[in-house]
């Protein structure tokens, strides 16, 4: 077992994100103050690099902190934890390394232009002097959750799905996710949430669904109302995650607002991310805000808990972990 994946709470070299690129989703300046938002905030607490688009150089400066370094990148979306770099450390060592994991844009979506993203990857490496480590297997950051003791979350209509790898075998996907991450536990969810499968969906990210805050916690997505299709998800999952062994399964309620303009959404605490002091927590508007904080003040009890409001990034597609990636201090 080579390289190891470490947890997402083990002290952070620094956070990566990517700057909205220049034709993403309108309006513009929504995107643009609400993944800037999550960055100002991140680098309050560890160094930030955000990748900018060459087109973007001028507009990203006026929203971001001065605190960030920004670094140009020709960039097609902006969901870096999935088209970048999942970095791993080696376990003999010590040195950084960096999965290039295949992207072809979450299933290639029919709008979707991934080239360049499937070039990131490769890039941070490079700036994160960090080796790369080529994978073959489709994947994204955003569908994998370890534990750092050798347990894995993953959904099988990402990794299994025929859009990623058709001609992949679950044993054969298993053993390269073992091979990669430094895993031995597989833990198979059998899908995501319903959004997720609609026309900006990922197919069913794990990161949205449950996620380890501890090496024997695990936090899941509850949806409490029979009336929304995920209700009977949230019930799937927690059977599922109740087999496991040695883990305590705690149910954070998903928010009270049930729909948007387009149906039932798939707002969600479970999509936060952890820094090295602070977790930052997508926030709706929601009276299930404070519910959500609190559980999570518990599972993270030496971190800030912060809010920010998340629902221009769910509108896209996606939330705070989403466009978020960790590099491990080594």
């Amino acid at each position: 077992m080579t390289w190891k994946m470490p947890a997402e709470w083990v002290k952070h070299e620094r956070t990566w994100l990517s700057f909205p690129a220049s034709e993403y989703a309108t309006p513009a300046e929504e995107s643009y103050a609400a993944w800037s938002a999550v960055a100002n905030a991140a680098s309050e607490y560890e160094p930030v690099i955000v990748l900018v688009d060459p087109k973007q150089e001028a507009i990203a400066k006026k929203y971001l902190s001065s605190e960030i370094t920004q670094m140009v990148c020709e960039l097609d979306d902006s969901w870096l934890r999935d088209n970048g770099a999942t970095f791993v450390v080696n376990t003999e060592s010590g040195k950084l390394g960096a999965i290039d994991w295949r992207f072809n844009g979450w299933g290639a979506l029919e709008f979707d232009d991934y080239q360049k993203d499937d070039l990131v990857a490769a890039f941070m490496a490079e700036h994160a002097k960090a080796e790369v480590i080529r994978s073959e297997l489709t994947n994204e950051g955003g569908g994998i959750h370890v534990n750092g003791s050798g347990l894995l979350l993953v959904t099988e209509t990402v990794q299994l799905g025929v859009e990623r790898n058709p001609d992949w075998t679950r044993a054969e996907v298993e053993q390269e996710l073992k091979d990669r991450l430094g895993v031995n536990e597989v833990a198979w969810i059998r899908r995501g949430l319903t959004r997720d499968y609609e026309q900006y969906g990922t197919k069913g990210h794990i990161d949205i669904v449950a996620c380890f805050a501890d090496e024997k916690t695990i936090l899941m997505h509850d949806q409490q109302d029979q009336n929304h299709p995920d209700y009977s998800v949230s019930h799937e999952v927690a059977a599922r995650l109740s087999e496991l062994k040695d883990i305590n399964l705690i149910k954070v309620p998903a928010p009270q607002i049930r729909k948007d303009s387009h149906g039932f959404v798939d707002y969600s605490y479970i999509n936060h991310y952890i820094l090295n002091g602070a977790v930052l927590l997508c926030a709706f508007d929601d009276p299930n805000d404070q519910v959500a904080k609190g559980i999570l003040e518990d599972a993270y009890p030496w971190r800030e808990i912060r809010l920010i409001d998340a629902r221009p990034i769910f509108a896209r597609g996606g939330g705070i972990h989403c466009i978020t990636q960790q590099q491990p201090a080594i």
